[in-house]
């Protein structure tokens, strides 16, 4: 027996009480708007320090203004960066997992199967650029927030479309697999 073609790529649908492997429909990290203050901040500092170094006065030492440019690099740039990249969020085909902290991690899942609401928040200005935050809560633990995500609407559909699917099968798999018994 052949299943149908499937159609706009959705994935053909398993039989029923066959296990299903978990496959990965999504992995995303945050907008980078935020950084864009980093860069300035980078490039001011690169030209101070070309314009300064060697023409600082007499009291003051080439060290001393590679020592300041370094701490404020740091403290401004690569701190930033690095908050930044340690967040990620992943959808699968049976959860969605949010990671953050760049020392120490910080983990939530919630799956599919259970059900949880999808709530949009967009500001203004995320409206224009296509961004927004997702909330995600399932009535019993914590809510998820998924925040400064890039193309926010397509999130929304693909969380929304993973929920419907999990639970038709979460149902069918519920069923009885028993054929009902013949008349005679």
């Amino acid at each position: 027996m052949t299943q149908p073609t499937t159609l706009g790529g959705r994935p053909l649908m398993p039989a029923p009480g066959a296990p299903t492997p978990e496959l990965r429909v999504a992995r995303f990290r945050p907008r980078a708007t935020r950084l864009f203050w980093s860069a300035v901040v980078l490039i001011a500092v690169a030209g101070a320090v070309g314009y300064f170094f060697d023409n600082l006065r007499e009291p003051f030492a080439d060290w001393m203004l590679l020592s300041a440019a370094g701490a404020v690099v740091l403290l401004l740039v690569v701190l930033p960066f690095l908050s930044w990249w340690a967040q990620r969020y992943t959808i699968t085909t049976r959860r969605v997992i949010a990671r953050s902290g760049p020392f120490g991690r910080r983990r939530a899942e919630l799956s599919h199967v259970r059900g949880y609401t999808v709530q949009l928040k967009r500001g203004i200005l995320q409206r224009i650029g296509g961004g927004g935050t997702l909330v995600l809560s399932n009535g019993v633990d914590a809510p998820v927030r998924l925040r400064r995500i890039a193309n926010v609407a397509l999130v929304y559909e693909v969380l929304v479309d993973q929920v419907e699917v999990n639970q038709i099968l979460a149902h069918r798999d519920s069923q009885s697999l028993t054929p009902p018994p013949l008349p005679s």
